[in-house]
């Protein structure tokens, strides 16, 4: 008697089997199901009213998530499953943890519109990391165009929407008032995330460093880490807010760069066709 199904052969042709991969393959992803763990514990503790420490697990996943992609190129172990793993990481680290915890800390004092702005963020980050898939895939894109994001990352989204609860833990009261005005905050970070705003992403500056540089930006990080051990919330509110100064200038410096290489492609075609003109 045939049987309905074929039996099951896991390595047959879907990849190397667990022995045959290197060791090194396995670090970013350790890192990415790292940062998983750090989303989903921020959504516990924020049930259990641990909210401070569940706000610094979800800023915990966001610095995991900086670092699992470095680590991936640095150690050569890069793979269409680490980058699929990782986005769906991201929905549940940047997405369903940051509005899960941001609602039951201060936009459920709102009612129903605090839940309404918690379900638009965490569809906005999903949205956003859809579209970040597909445009990583488009090879149509200029080389420069690649160094900016269209819209808000996803970790930067999470880091922003927090900020009502960094001034809560600054002294901000948590009345019925502040609730609403977190509701259109939340519902402002997820159009930021879903609108096409370029936002310069950084990695051209950080492939390079010029040696005269190199002991200022050292001097920069262990001051920021130390403000940061020392002062979290106050770091983290000055954070946010010149991330937001940022967004605008990100915009005007895109622009700038978009008219100077179409003038360029400009004066180079003009310069094709002159030449094609002085030929025989």
């Amino acid at each position: 008697m045939q049987r309905p199904f074929s039996r099951f052969k896991p390595h047959e042709s879907g990849g190397p089997r667990i022995r045959e991969i290197p060791r090194r393959m396995l670090v970013p992803n350790l890192v990415t199901v790292l940062a998983i763990c750090a989303g989903l514990s921020g959504i516990r503790l924020a049930f259990e009213h641990r909210f401070e420490i569940a706000v610094a697990m979800v800023l915990v996943a966001a610095f995991l998530d900086g670092i699992d992609g470095r680590l991936a190129r640095m150690l050569k172990a890069t793979s269409r499953f680490g980058a699929q793993m990782d986005s769906l990481a991201d929905i549940i680290n940047f997405g369903v943890a940051p509005a899960l915890v941001v609602y039951a800390f201060l936009l459920d004092r709102a009612g129903p519109p605090g839940w309404i702005a918690a379900l638009i963020f965490a569809i906005a980050c999903a949205l956003r990391l859809a579209r970040f898939n597909v445009l990583d895939e488009d090879d149509k894109r200029a080389a420069w165009q690649a160094e900016y994001f269209v819209g808000v990352p996803a970790p930067a989204g999470a880091g922003l929407v927090m900020l009502p609860l960094y001034l809560v833990f600054l002294g901000v009261v948590p009345d019925r008032i502040f609730a609403f005005v977190a509701c259109g905050y939340t519902v402002l970070v997820a159009f930021l995330l879903i609108s096409r705003l370029p936002v310069h992403s950084g990695k051209s500056i950080g492939r390079r460093i010029p040696g005269d540089k190199a002991m200022p930006l050292i001097l920069f990080v262990v001051a920021y880490v130390l403000l940061l051990a020392a002062y979290p919330w106050q770091t983290c509110t000055a954070s946010a807010i010149a991330y937001l100064v940022f967004l605008p200038l990100s915009a005007r410096a895109y622009e700038r760069r978009a008219k100077a290489e179409a003038e360029k492609a400009e004066a180079e075609r003009a310069m094709a066709e002159r030449g094609g003109a002085a030929g025989p």
